[in-house]
């Protein structure tokens, strides 16, 4: 998660993303990627452990994943996401919107498990492995347990 605004100075481009899950698996997540409302990704996910996701992209036609976000049933996340690159590694800092106002998460991007990127100030409490925390619970529960704001 992220403790502070500190890291918005460092923000080298922005994303509004919609992001519905047409299916959860545990840790397996199908979902379709709206980007800046102009371009969109389907990506089945695939957990292999609590830092490593396999990930298939697809692109597909924008008015096909606004079929497919609107049959989601709901289970949908809305943000805006910061890209922020430090010291050889890419920073996400998701900002999200609707339902989970408030709630503000940072991930990097690394090439293997063996890969020790400094930790910026900003970041604050460690959600990684937490189910709770991954995009598609966020989208499925909403705000884990009492964490919310």
């Amino acid at each position: 998660m992220v403790d502070s605004n500190a890291w918005r100075d460092a923000v080298e481009k922005s994303h509004s993303i919609v992001q519905a899950y047409m299916a959860i698996d545990g840790e397996t997540s199908v979902r379709v990627r709206i980007y800046d409302d102009k371009q969109a990704r389907l990506t089945v996910k695939i957990g292999i452990s609590d830092l490593t996701r396999h990930e298939f992209e697809y692109p597909v036609p924008l008015d096909d994943a606004r079929t497919m976000a609107v049959a989601s049933r709901d289970r949908m996340i809305e943000k805006i996401r910061h890209i922020i690159p430090i010291d050889g590694f890419v920073w996400e800092v998701d900002v999200f919107a609707g339902a989970l106002s408030g709630l503000v998460i940072a991930e990097v991007e690394m090439n293997s498990d063996n890969d020790d990127p400094s930790l910026p100030s900003w970041l604050g409490r460690e959600v990684t492995g937490d189910p709770a925390w991954s995009n598609a619970m966020l989208a499925a529960q909403g705000w884990p347990g009492n964490a919310r704001r």
